[in-house]
């Protein structure tokens, strides 16, 4: 997605460590207009599909992934949490998944209510790098009997495999801007063609 490329090239940093920073408009500050027009593209590509619920992982997956629920009728959209909580309640599906930006591993929890056999999920997040949290995500989906439709991500670290090894597993993967290198000292950032 060309918008979204040009807007990792103007406002994107690129850090030490494999980090690129996209707060002003991705995961702190968010560009709601933009998040639209992510959400048409993947509605687009996922023209086929019965999507009858979104799941994405808490926090910068949220708002995406609401823009995004418009494009597709409207469907719930469930956020697994990353740590109990008193608000938590009744059965759930929990799995463990490691974050590449956290640097640690975290619990991701789903109430039973929400995810369910028979359920037509699409999964989407704000970034894809080693594809430890969609893992996670399609764990508790396999937990539920639910069936990813597929993946929606806004930003692919290519570099580091994860969406391949997801294409491979036979997932239908759509990302919108696929980074394939960066260097942090000229804050150069090249895309996939």
């Amino acid at each position: 997605m060309k918008e979204l490329e040009d807007r990792i090239r103007r406002e994107g940093t690129v850090k030490e460590g494999d980090v690129l920073k996209v707060d002003a408009f991705l995961n702190h500050q968010c560009d709601v207009t933009l998040f639209d027009h992510m959400g048409a593209a993947w509605a687009e590509h996922f023209a086929g599909k019965t999507i009858t619920k979104i799941l994405t992982i808490e926090a910068s997956g949220i708002g995406i992934a609401c823009i995004a629920a418009r494009h597709f009728g409207n469907v719930p959209v469930v956020f697994a949490k990353k740590a109990q909580s008193i608000n938590l309640d009744g059965e759930q599906y929990v799995t463990t998944v490691y974050s590449f930006t956290k640097q640690r591993e975290f619990p991701v929890i789903v109430s039973k209510k929400y995810l369910n056999a028979g359920d037509h999920v699409l999964l989407i997040d704000d970034f894809l790098a080693n594809g430890k949290a969609l893992h996670g995500l399609i764990s508790l989906c396999e937990s539920a009997g639910a069936v990813v439709e597929g993946i929606g991500i806004a930003v692919e670290k290519g570099f580091q495999g994860g969406g391949d090894r997801l294409r491979d597993e036979g997932y239908d993967v759509d990302s919108l801007a696929i980074v394939e290198s960066m260097d942090p000292a000229t804050g150069e950032i090249e895309f996939r063609g």
